[in-house]
Order: structure tokens, then sequence, then C-alpha cells
């Protein structure tokens, strides 16, 4: 899958959902659908980890010096423990 705008991709996998939840669709067209969210949902999960890994958190030390760590989802800014 070529890359795809992250905001699309999650729209794009916000309308086969809710495609998904009506009772409109043959079991092909379900399970067309269900590849291509697969897809969307894997291509947005790389794009939230590229992002992840470009972002860099500001952190003031106790001696007043500043530096830069990669961000780490899930913990709190400068204490590097999960919040």
């Amino acid at each position: 899958m070529a890359k795809i705008d992250f905001e699309k991709a999650l729209a794009k996998l916000e309308q086969i959902v809710a495609e998904m939840e009506t009772d409109e669709l043959s079991l092909d067209q379900m399970l067309a659908k269900f590849k291509e969210g697969v897809q969307l949902a894997a291509a947005c999960s790389k794009r939230l980890h590229e992002a992840e890994r470009a972002i860099e958190l500001l952190v003031k030390n106790e001696d007043g010096t500043v530096e830069t760590k990669p961000f780490e989802a899930g913990t709190e800014p400068g204490r590097g423990r999960p919040t």
C-alpha cells in the first residue's frame, strides 16, 4: 500500500467500519472491506510509530541544563516511567 495520509486513512477506516455494521454487504463484500480495513489499520499504526520516533522531548535536568530525549509513549516527560 502506498504511503497514505493518516487522517484520510483513519476516515476511510471509520467509513469501512460503518459499512460493515450494516446488514447490506454480502460475505464477499464484507471480506474485501475487512481486508482493506486491516491494511488501513496497519498503515495508521506504522504512521503513528514513525511520528512517535520523530518526537523528542525537551527535558530540564536538576542542575538546570536542558537536553533532548527520545519520546517514549506512556511515560511522563522527564521521569521515564509510565503515567
